[in-house]
């Protein structure tokens, strides 16, 4: 597979290390969130094999098109609406989450609106550009962000306060039955595989999916969640650890860096973190004006030959955004985040079916006469 596919898969659970998936797992770490993490990791590596094969069947397409191929006008307007909306609400997640982060630890005397409206004007214009420019932004962000953030945590797996003491205890917990909100966070972080539904129209050439690939991808997803939730445990202890509101900072807090210009990790780590989350709303919002313009055909609103109809979504989100980041506060951003997941668990295992009847309409118009 091209390494444009790993950075949609890996962005998605990489920039969740530090939202609210740890501080959902770890207010359930005596209530079956081990469990539930083995499970996800079946469930969602799974998922991912299967939107992978479905569309590489398709290469350059987007299921919007697809759509638009295979089924009846009256469904596919209103469900790539939905999938708009449930693509703008996860960039909207992480953006008040880093908000948050950033009023919190970095600039408390900073309006919140101040802050917001920074973070939104430096992706929100980035969100109508082609997806081949997006993809490349990608990969330039990914290639300066990703070996500071991985030493970081190199620094944090071989620290001395690393008390492994912690994790053994945390781990005897496996034997506790699933915990449904658990086990939805961390499927969360397997639908990076979903940009796909957009950034497919990115893959045209012939790719190559097999047992390497998915063994690839299992081996992300174990590190990732084992970071996640095991490290702030081994730094903070067992008990007590749900009480943090923000556990991976701080456990970056207490990591030091003795022969560097900045001692404290948690600065660099947060902007850095800063970095994967831009990508993370980048891309999630790009996929959100995209089903936009095919559902309001907005290439085609034009005013004296220019066309104005792309730039019609961006006020809204700006204001959708600043509305929520100055009405939540962070217990209710949590609270609802885990609401928002709960749903995905049901909305995306079920579009297989979808994919199923794609593929049958697909065939049958293959096979017509007429063809």
């Amino acid at each position: 597979m091209s390494r444009f596919y790993y950075y949609l898969i890996s962005i998605n659970m990489v920039a969740n290390i530090i939202a609210s998936v740890p501080a959902i797992l770890l207010h359930y770490h005596n209530d079956g969130a081990i469990i539930s993490m083995l499970l996800s990791i079946a469930a969602g590596v799974l998922l991912v094999t299967l939107y992978t094969k479905f569309f590489l069947k398709y290469p350059g397409k987007t299921l919007p098109e697809l759509l638009e191929k295979t089924t009846s006008k009256w469904f596919y307007l209103p469900f790539v609406f939905l999938l708009a909306v449930l693509w703008f609400v996860a960039g909207l997640i992480t953006l008040i989450t880093f908000t948050f982060l950033l009023i919190r630890y970095l600039s408390p005397e900073m309006p919140i609106i101040l802050i917001c409206l920074t973070l939104i004007l430096s992706v929100i214009f980035g969100s109508i550009l082609k997806t081949d420019r997006i993809m490349y932004t990608v990969e330039m962000i990914m290639i300066i962000t990703s070996p500071l953030i991985l030493f970081i945590f190199f620094k944090a797996y071989s620290s001395k306060s690393l008390n492994w003491d912690f994790v053994r205890e945390a781990a005897l917990y496996i034997n506790q039955l699933p915990n449904w909100h658990s086990f939805s966070a961390c499927f969360f972080l397997f639908l990076g595989a979903a940009n796909l539904f957009i950034f497919n129209r990115f893959f045209t050439d012939k790719q190559k999916f097999g047992f390497r690939q998915i063994m690839f991808i299992v081996l992300i997803s174990v590190g990732t969640l084992f970071t996640t939730y095991f490290i702030p445990i081994g730094f903070n202890g067992f008990e007590g650890i749900n009480d943090l509101v923000y556990p991976w900072i701080s456990t970056t807090d207490s990591i030091r860096m003795d022969y560097f210009i900045i001692e404290r990790v948690l600065f660099m780590f947060l902007l850095f973190y800063l970095g994967i989350a831009f990508l993370s709303i980048l891309i999630h919002w790009h996929a959100a004006v995209e089903f936009l313009k095919f559902i309001f055909k907005l290439e085609k609103i034009k005013y004296k030959d220019k066309v104005i109809g792309i730039f019609l979504p961006l006020p809204i989100f700006v204001a959708i955004s600043l509305y929520f980041v100055t009405v939540l506060t962070e217990y209710q951003l949590f609270q609802y985040s885990s609401y928002f997941y709960d749903v995905l668990v049901f909305i995306f295992p079920g579009m297989i079916l979808l994919f199923t009847y794609i593929n049958r309409r697909m065939k049958n118009e293959e096979s017509s006469p007429e063809n």
